[in-house]
């Protein structure tokens, strides 16, 4: 299942506690996990350097098959491997804090036999900071212990082998029979004492972690087509929102690499404004209101720090983005750079105003109405609408060799506008600017059908006055910019469809962005196609397309943001949130258009 050391991308599932998340390989490697958050330096990042980013290795020691799936309901996911002498079934989670001990990080593996008798073993090789400084090893009484400077792990287990630190790495064989169970805990501190759990109580978290999936899963109310891909969607996204701020994650990976050897890598680990709208739409289809309601406060009280500019993204506890930077590591497969931080922190970008104020007004609708300083928040940023839409940006896509007059930007600069008004009328922000907010709607969309509209393409434009088209125009409907059913809309979905789909799957654009190489196909593209279809009444067409895509899951239904159209390889960042929120988006379309 590897090459040269790296497994395949969609061979990953995710496992998380809401403040971090970990990736395991099919074949029992955790190969991905950033302590004590998502954002923070790497302990293993095996998925970016093989030899030197550090995994936490569990499998059997003979040749083996696997099958594996999440408990349902649940983010805790389920390994089986079957050997010639048996079967071992492998429970992984991360924790969920109890009242005990919440600042702490726990990591659990338990592996239970199920079958025979299966001969396992276990490799702990820690390499903190991205692997860039050497671990300090030993024990604390029985247990092993790694540590770097404020960092430390520990690796307790219980009939597990005994394990022996061996040139930094942790290593350990033992037996499971049938009816038998082990139990490995990795656990971490982060400038505070490491606590040693007794193995009663990483079991009893272990359980409770399970209970609450479960009971979470129970809450949620939608109900439509697809409800098994939806509610899967629903459990990563919950996964990727960072507890502590209500932010959620893009994705909790970096430079995971959008072609293999390519230099189109990013770093994810940010909060990106324009997912605000998207995010905040499945919550409330879902009834996560308090989700809902983290995110919104969470995405006001960040841009209260600019306002009334807003940036593109932000770190996950409300601060300004980083620079972007490199790391001295091999790259997934040799994909370099390794990036941390992102450029796009310091480019233009219009549409995210149309997503902020977007945002307020889905908000608003769910029957929460906006209290007076936020909403003076609000026509402020309308005010610097005004001001900036006819200006040149770097668009949704964050190219590099802008900026460039993109009608998508355009249109949402005209969705803020229309939106603030909506706000305005209801008494939620100050209406004294609402003639001026109209006229330059008004302005926006006559500029739009104007040089935004091409005749040649019977379509609407990637960028004014050049006759391209772009992916990001199939949210036209779904912001209800012009007739959903008129020759204009349906046109540019089929425009798009023509010229940037690939079989089931739709590219973002084809023309140069200032970074070389290629790149694969964007799967919420793809389900932005779904929803531009469901949208305008094309729902056969939709349903057909949305079982296709659903197909390009992994086999447990996670989706990373690129794949291959021909051999169905996941390139990009994983789990990706946009794609599961797209996801969710087209289920609900089609519904709705079912309807």
């Amino acid at each position: 299942m590897r090459r040269d050391g790296y497994a395949p991308i969609e061979n990953y599932a995710l496992i998380g506690d809401g403040r971090t998340a970990a990736l395991v390989a099919a074949d029992g490697s955790i190969d991905w996990l950033c302590l004590p958050n998502f954002d923070s330096p790497s302990v293993f990042a095996a998925l970016l350097d093989a030899q030197r980013g550090g995994a936490l290795h569990l499998k059997p020691v003979e040749p083996f098959t696997v099958s594996r799936r999440y408990l349902p309901g649940t983010n805790v996911l389920e390994t089986t491997f079957q050997t010639e002498t048996g079967a071992v079934q492998l429970i992984d989670a991360m924790t969920l804090p109890d009242d005990r001990l919440t600042p702490m990080r726990e990591l659990v593996r338990v592996a239970r036999g199920i079958a025979g008798r299966v001969a396992m073993t276990w490799q702990l090789r820690p390499a903190f900071q991205y692997g860039s400084v050497q671990s300090r090893v030993g024990w604390r009484g029985p247990v092993p212990v790694a540590t770097s400077g404020a960092a430390a792990v520990a690796a307790l287990s219980w009939n597990a082998g005994v394990p022996e630190w061996r040139d930094r790495t942790l290593d350990a064989r033992f037996e499971v029979v049938a009816g038998a169970t082990a139990t490995i805990a990795l656990v971490s501190a982060h400038g505070e004492p490491l606590i040693m759990p007794s193995r009663e109580d990483v079991e009893r978290r272990l359980i409770g972690t399970i209970a609450f999936w479960e009971g979470w899963t129970r809450d949620r109310r939608y109900v439509g087509p697809w409800p098994d891909a939806v509610l899967r969607s629903a459990l990563v996204l919950k996964a990727l929102i960072f507890a502590p701020t209500g932010a959620p994650v893009a994705a909790p990976t970096t430079s995971l690499p959008e072609l293999i050897g390519g230099q189109r890598n990013w770093d994810y680990r940010f909060c990106w404004i324009r997912d605000s709208n998207f995010a905040t739409a499945a919550l409330l289809n879902l009834g996560c209101y308090a989700e809902a309601e983290s995110l919104f406060w969470w995405f006001m009280h960040a841009t209260t720090l600019t306002n009334p500019e807003v940036r593109v993204l932000y770190q996950l506890d409300g601060g300004l983005g980083t620079t972007e930077s490199t790391l001295p590591l091999c790259g997934y497969r040799g994909s370099q750079p390794v990036r941390v931080g992102n450029g796009a922190v310091d480019q233009s970008q219009w549409d995210i105003y149309g997503c902020l104020l977007e945002t307020a007004r889905l908000y608003s609708d769910g029957h929460r109405p906006i209290d007076g300083d936020i909403g003076a928040m609000l026509g402020r940023i309308a005010d610097h609408v005004c001001r900036i839409w006819r200006q040149p940006d770097s668009g949704i896509w964050e190219v590099r060799n802008g900026p460039f007059h993109f009608v998508h930007s355009k249109v949402m600069c005209w969705v803020a506008l229309d939106r603030a008004i909506a706000l305005a009328d209801r008494g939620e922000v100050p209406a004294r600017h609402r003639q001026q907010w109209q006229q330059e709607a008004d302005s926006i969309r006559a500029y739009v059908e104007l040089h935004g509209w091409s005749d040649a393409l019977g379509s609407y434009r990637r960028i004014a006055d050049e006759d391209d088209v772009d992916a990001s125009l199939l949210m036209l409907p779904t912001v209800n910019f012009g007739d959903r059913h008129g020759p204009r809309i349906r046109g540019t979905v089929d425009a798009v469809r023509q010229r940037l789909g690939d079989g089931d799957a739709v590219r973002r654009y084809q023309a140069a962005d200032g970074v070389p190489g290629r790149e694969g196909s964007f799967l919420n593209c793809s389900f932005w196609l779904v929803s531009a279809l469901a949208r305008t009444g094309r729902v056969d067409e939709a349903t057909t397309l949305m079982d296709r895509l659903l197909a390009r899951a992994n086999d447990v239904g996670l989706y990373a943001e690129e794949i291959d159209p021909r051999s169905g390889a996941f390139l990009g960042n994983f789990p990706q949130a946009l794609v599961h929120l797209a996801l969710i988006d087209a289920a609900v379309a089609v519904r709705d258009a079912q309807s």
